[in-house]
């Protein structure tokens, strides 16, 4: 097991190249498609922590289900946020790479370098 974990989706652009960019550093790592595999509250609200950024910090803004939900307008609590983000995973900002205590989005695929 690698001590770096990258949360993603095969097909995103961000993802793809956050992990050729590991792969051209010769960093290992393991990766999660969490479409597939799921992220539960416990480790979203681990991931927030990491990140240092409130849940709204992790949503896909531009995405239309986040206007139809109108998450903006309704002053959701931390908590209720997350409860969003579980229940609509296409929502979260993608990718996160964790690496120890720390966890950086790459976007751009760049800021994983702040790992190191």
């Amino acid at each position: 097991m690698s001590d770096i974990t990258i949360y993603q989706k095969p097909t995103c652009s961000k993802c793809r190249e956050t992990m050729e960019l590991l792969r051209s550093k010769g960093v290992d790592f393991d990766s999660i498609n969490y479409f597939i595999d799921p992220i539960d509250r416990a480790t979203l609200t681990e991931l927030l922590h990491k990140l240092s950024i409130p849940a709204i910090g992790l949503f896909r803004t531009k995405e239309p289900l986040f206007r139809e939900l109108r998450i903006r307008e309704r002053s959701l609590s931390d908590s209720e946020l997350i409860d969003v983000l579980v229940q609509h995973p296409e929502l979260i900002e993608r990718p996160i790479v964790v690496r120890g205590e720390k966890a950086v989005l790459g976007r751009p695929p760049e800021n994983v370098l702040k790992l190191f």
